[in-house]
């Protein structure tokens, strides 16, 4: 978009003019929603990116990976338009950290995406995803290197083997069906009602999990998604207001008294 891509339907239509004076280059929790908006409107399964006015070669160079992803499907993005649809935005949030990346447990540091350092407001900044991983990967080893004990050192403990294939599977199914959920329920555009009824399915999910002592990597992982769904699902829950990324259809506007940071801790059980 930042280099003069149009958004388009099958029938050349343009219409982000009609979401934002922008245009393409909105906000891109805008733009995203202007997309779902239009799926829905022409029930249709995807929009056009347009970039057949811009140079082949300019395009091959600036974009390898998109033409070269594109060409391996058989898309000449310099004369096609790219079909696109909404995918999940960066996150904003995560781990919470200081200056340091480091966390509130004793020697367990964080940067990048899985981190909540403070840089980020409702919204994703673009830019900032360098900043995240150069500035405080680097002034997170810097620190660990100084204040880390080597008494910290985890005690690496083999992994069990993978459970019975019954086992493994129910495993993935689970973890299937929290992501569809999530897609489902909490993405572009949220409601009440589906915020709740996710709540729900990812709660039945837990207690299948629950049943099954976690005995594999895949098990583990399994419940740490379960984990970070649930928290993201309550969190806006309790969130009154649309803000940034968070979109509700129930609270389309954004309120004073609601200009914070939601951060939930985990008492050990």
């Amino acid at each position: 978009r930042g280099e003069g891509g149009i958004l388009r339907h099958g029938d050349g239509e343009t219409f982000m003019a009609r979401y934002h004076p922008l245009g393409e280059l909105a906000p891109r929790d805008i733009v995203a929603r202007a997309i779902d908006s239009e799926l829905k409107r022409r029930d249709v399964e995807c929009v056009y990116l347009d970039v057949t006015r811009l140079d082949a070669q300019f395009l091959k160079t600036h974009f390898p990976t998109v033409s070269e992803r594109c060409l391996a499907v058989g898309i000449d993005i310099s004369s096609r338009p790219i079909p696109i649809v909404p995918a999940q935005h960066y996150q904003c949030g995560g781990v919470v950290t200081d200056l340091n990346g480091a966390t509130s447990l004793e020697g367990l540091y964080c940067a990048g995406e899985a981190a909540c350092t403070g840089v980020h407001g409702a919204n994703r900044l673009a830019s900032n995803s360098l900043l995240e991983a150069m500035v405080f990967g680097y002034r997170a080893v810097q620190h660990a290197v100084q204040n880390v004990r080597p008494s910290l050192a985890p005690t690496f403990v083999a992994h069990d083997a993978p459970g019975p294939a019954a086992h493994s599977a129910l495993i993935g199914e689970i973890r299937d069906r929290a992501k569809r959920r999530m897609q489902q329920n909490a993405g572009i555009v949220r409601s009440n009602k589906l915020l709740y009824e996710a709540r729900q399915d990812l709660n039945e999910c837990a207690a299948i999990l629950s049943e099954f002592s976690p005995r594999d990597v895949a098990a583990w992982e399994c419940k740490n998604v379960l984990m970070v769904a649930r928290l993201i699902v309550d969190s806006a829950i309790k969130r009154h207001e649309s803000r940034g990324l968070h979109y509700t259809l129930d609270y389309p506007d954004s309120l004073e008294s609601e200009r914070h940071d939601t951060i939930l801790t985990s008492s050990p059980s």
